[in-house]
């Protein structure tokens, strides 16, 4: 029940009664052709309302299934909560995924019914059409370019709404009966997992699991109804999930969706939200585009900035610890906020924030402290799909940079023998769709098994170091963590990507991607041509820019951990290659298999070693990269690690 009175144990349930208390308030925003249009709470549950009816009159039953894919847009949410209105489940898929990919999780879901953004996504599912049999339509919100697709599948959202529209008419309230009949415990979503070690496995989310996470989120960080968000992430992951679908029914702040995901940096300026969650590339983006930024700046500006960091820093770690500031720290950094912190935050369209979150993987400590001394109040929480998003988060007052705060209210966190992270609270999810023993194996012992590695400080605060099968010892038994130092490499504007081997061998190498847009205005400042990535990366001046980068990291490892030798790889990490995942982690394993004779090169000594690797394009073509990848070796010499 609410403070109202009104039940509301589902999703479906929380937007009645945000329509009927919230009425003409906005509840979400779309920037299309260069407007923002919106959209009230009412109007919100008159589409919901429509599309569900629509898709009973075409079938759709409780239990059914229906997958989404496409852009950030309130036809997503429309159709995720009409589904589950109807009693059914959504089930959401990446925009970028590949056919197949799509084919597996419409087919393993069981899904009957596909709602796409427009023509690419159609063109994807027709493809497929002979391995998806369980599908019966396929709703497009985009028209443009599908005027002369005549397979019988296909039909427009606003045609499935006109249905709803008629059967409301007719039975004006069946709507409100069939969400009515939700309970807490019904599946509200399948949301599939990354897949780091193999195929995703499908977690099953009910709305008591979406629910319980929002309220105690809120509680710890209370948010009201004048709240603004942006919504940018792919709404397949559950991080977006959290955000805005649970957390604003659940409060009833406003979602903004950007016109295009090309323009989110714009739109995030115009918006100017109050709360903002993304995974750390996108922190460690913001990060690598303010140091090129004021490397490009004047002379001024450059003195002004490494000036009132450094006392940003220092009030940083003062809040960190605990301690008061003194009076002319404050001076100096109220001084910095005027004259240049201000400015960058708006810029980048942080200026109204009152807390940030980052999830999803570990966030480098410097990256963290940069956005504190900025006057950022940006939070690390730990969570997973399994536990609906969130289970830990920093406090305002108790922030840690190396920790990821503390569990929220009806959470608990404990530390197994072998130090894996185990959870126990009403956001732990239902189990695996049709994997019996994968939900076996998450969920015994009553704990959900994370499969982090992990402990906690003498303040309560979780500490992750890795994942538990990536703590690794190097031949002489000295422990390290990949995933540690590749978030230290990322600190730098000129790497986007890192991965770092050393199990079982004798020293610590790396295998580093540049970051493209970064290091070619580094090279244009420097009048150095180049053509290609290939062709920039093995530049003399680019591998002694890396190098220069490579040594800062490992002036703060153990001396055993140091990384001695490094290359540049020839592209760039792809999901579509298979080497990232869609929510970007990079699938470590099969990246180190994929590039073994880079790997044995680099221990065996060669001054350069030859590739040749087969690329593949968005339009499907492959082409063939054959290149000489330029070995640098670091300190110690080769005597002392042979």
């Amino acid at each position: 029940m609410t403070t109202d009175g009104m039940r509301a144990e589902t999703m479906p349930q929380l937007l009645l009664r945000n329509a009927r208390r919230l009425r003409k308030k906005v509840a979400l925003r779309e920037k299309e052709f260069g407007i923002w249009q919106t959209v009230t709470w009412e109007e919100y549950l008159d589409h919901v309302r429509n599309f569900c009816l629509g898709l009973v009159h075409l079938g759709f039953k409780p239990g059914d299934k229906l997958a989404i894919i496409g852009d950030n847009r309130p036809e997503w949410v429309y159709a995720e909560l009409a589904a589950q209105a109807a009693g059914g489940i959504s089930v959401g898929i990446y925009q970028d995924s590949l056919s197949r990919e799509v084919s597996y999780v419409i087919d393993h879901s069981d899904s009957r019914f596909v709602v796409v953004e427009d023509q690419e996504q159609v063109d994807k599912l027709l493809e497929i059409k002979e391995e998806i049999p369980r599908v019966e339509r396929i709703i497009y919100y985009d028209p443009k370019g599908l005027k002369n697709y005549r397979d019988p599948h296909l039909m427009d959202f606003p045609s499935v709404e006109k249905l709803g529209a008629q059967l409301h008419e007719k039975k004006p309230g069946l709507f409100e009966e069939m969400v009515a009949r939700g309970r807490e415990n019904d599946m509200a979503l399948i949301a599939y997992t990354s897949g780091t070690t193999g195929f995703p496995k499908g977690a099953m989310l009910s709305h008591r699991n979406m629910l319980a996470m929002a309220k105690n989120l809120l509680a710890v960080d209370p948010l009201g109804p004048d709240a603004e968000y942006l919504s940018f992430l792919p709404l397949a992951w559950m991080g977006e999930q959290m955000m805005t679908v649970s957390a604003a029914l659940w409060v009833g702040f406003t979602v903004n969706f950007p016109e295009e995901p090309e323009t989110v940096q714009q739109n995030l300026r115009e918006i100017g939200p109050h709360v903002m969650f993304s995974p750390p590339r996108i922190w460690e983006d913001i990060v690598s585009r303010v140091q090129v930024k004021i490397e490009d700046s004047t002379w001024l500006k450059r003195r002004l900035y490494s000036f009132f960091m450094r006392y940003g820093y220092r009030l940083a770690d003062c809040r960190f610890a605990k301690q008061k500031p003194s009076l002319g720290l404050r001076f100096l950094n109220w001084l910095g906020e005027l004259l240049v912190f201000s400015a960058i935050k708006d810029h980048l369209g942080l200026y109204r924030l009152k807390r940030a979150y980052t999830g999803g993987a570990a966030l480098g400590p410097e990256i963290f402290r940069f956005f504190h001394a900025l006057g950022v109040n940006l939070k690390q929480i730990y969570g997973q799909t399994e536990i609906a998003g969130i289970s830990v988060v920093h406090r305002d007052g108790d922030i840690k940079f190396h920790t990821v705060g503390q569990p929220i209210p009806e959470t608990e966190i404990k530390i197994a023998s072998n130090g894996e992270i185990l959870s126990r609270s009403p956001s732990v999810f239902l189990g695996y769709y049709k994997n019996p023993e994968a939900t076996a194996e998450a969920l015994s012992d009553g704990w959900l098994h994370s499969g982090d590695a992990g402990y906690l400080d003498e303040d309560g605060h979780l500490v992750v170091i890795d994942r538990l099968k990536d703590v690794l010892r190097l031949k002489d038994g000295s422990i390290f963590s990949p995933q540690y130092i590749s978030n230290k490499l990322k600190f730098s504007p000129y790497i986007k990507e890192a991965v770092v081997v050393g199990k079982d061998r004798p020293f610590v190498v790396a295998l580093i991607n540049i970051d493209m847009a970064n290091v070619g205005r580094w090279a244009e400042a420097r009048h150095i041509p180049y053509t290609t990535y290939v062709d920039l990366s093995q530049k003399p001046e680019v591998l002694a820019l890396v190098r220069e980068e490579v040594e800062r990291v490992n002036k703060d490892l153990p001396p055993a951990v140091k990384i001695r030798r490094f290359v540049i790889l020839h592209k760039e990490l792809d999901a579509d290659d298979e080497e990232l995942t869609r929510t970007r982690k990079v699938r470590l394993g099969f990246v180190i298999q994929k590039y073994a004779n880079l790997v044995e090169g680099l221990y065996a000594g060669l001054p350069e070693i030859k590739v040749e690797t087969k690329v593949k394009y968005r339009d499907g073509r492959e082409g063939l990269v054959q290149t000489a990848l330029k070995v640098i070796k670091l300190a110690p010499a080769e005597a002392e690690v042979a």
